[in-house]
């Protein structure tokens, strides 16, 4: 009897192969196409064809039949643990001499699955002391209730432990309402700051293991864990950090300009190098009307007559000048 074989008895037995040997034992025997179940019971040695009679299968006597599935099942178990000797045997040598250097698929890991995705997040905020996240307008108002709450529960873990929280959106986000009630539920070392464009979703924690999309709609994850890239990604949090406008604990206003106010002057710098208004959309994290609502604005405020026109009255207003 093959290896295949024993791997197929329970599976032949629950598949009617046990009613039909069953059966074989109580009539002394059936006829040899009585169903399909009984070549398959011939190559596990439940039933052989009749002495007398070819066309006839007769059972074998079931601890006779148990007796030889168990031996033969055991020498599989002892070739298996032969294999296993001669795989350590092949192997010490290498393993005495060390393990060399780190793979390379052990600082970067593709994760292809949210649900993994977030079980990742989990594990390695278990002990965290330190968390940095950017989270694009479209990443936080999309996702589902429910993961708000299980990364609220893990947060406010963190800040238990007495780490800290450090978190980026874009200006859009500024008013939310869900986002604000976030913040008042947290309570522990945790800011909030906002920029006019932020970069990809980005979370960084402990400066250790960092993790970025890897796709366009965040459905598959890079986990990154190469020192380098995690420094790097850390060290580009810091610096948009210090220039972002604090949110949470002490919302922070940002002034007007001759009338122009902060969003139309990131507007301005977007309408300046070309961009269509998907793209000023995109990149500020509002809708298309909106955007056309604060275009028409920055239009009306400048005297602007048609879309070329305002490109020159921008440049010439000096509202994207750095010291205005």
């Amino acid at each position: 009897m093959t290896g295949n074989a024993h791997d197929d008895v329970l599976k032949v037995l629950g598949e009617g192969g046990l009613d039909l040997y069953a059966r074989a034992l109580q009539q002394g025997g059936i006829p040899a196409p009585a169903a399909p179940e009984a070549p398959r019971l011939v190559r596990l040695g439940l039933l052989n064809p009749a002495l007398d009679d070819p066309d006839r299968l007769e059972p074998v006597a079931p601890h006779i039949a148990l007796h030889r599935l168990l031996r033969a099942s055991a020498d599989r178990v002892a070739e298996e643990r032969r294999r296993e000797e001669r795989l350590v045997e092949a192997l010490q040598p290498l393993l005495q001499a060390g393990g060399g250097p780190e793979p390379a698929t052990a600082l970067i890991t593709l994760h292809s699955d949210k649900e993994r995705i977030g079980q990742v997040i989990d594990e390695v905020m278990a002990e965290a002391r330190e968390l940095l996240a950017v989270q694009p307008y479209n990443s936080y108002t999309n996702a589902d209730p429910a993961l708000h709450e299980a990364a609220l529960r893990r947060d406010q873990a963190l800040l238990d432990r007495g780490g800290r929280i450090r978190a980026l959106y874009q200006h859009t986000l500024r008013h939310a309402p869900r986002l604000a009630a976030r913040y008042e539920r947290l309570t522990g070392d945790v800011e909030a700051r906002t920029l006019d464009e932020i970069t990809e979703r980005l979370i960084v924690i402990d400066r250790t293991v960092a993790l970025v999309p890897a796709n366009a709609d965040r459905s598959s994850a890079l986990e990154v864990r190469h020192p380098a890239l995690v420094g790097y990604l850390a060290t580009t949090f810091d610096r948009l950090w210090r220039l972002a406008t604090p949110m949470y604990p002490q919302a922070v206003t940002q002034p007007t300009l001759n009338g122009v106010t902060p969003r139309q002057r990131a507007i301005a710098a977007l309408l300046v190098e070309g961009h269509t208004d998907a793209v000023i959309a995109d990149r500020l994290g509002m809708n298309v009307r909106t955007a056309r609502v604060h275009i028409a604005k920055l239009a009306a405020t400048l005297g602007s007559q048609s879309r070329a026109q305002l490109g020159y009255l921008i440049g010439r207003s000096g509202i994207l000048d750095p010291e205005a």
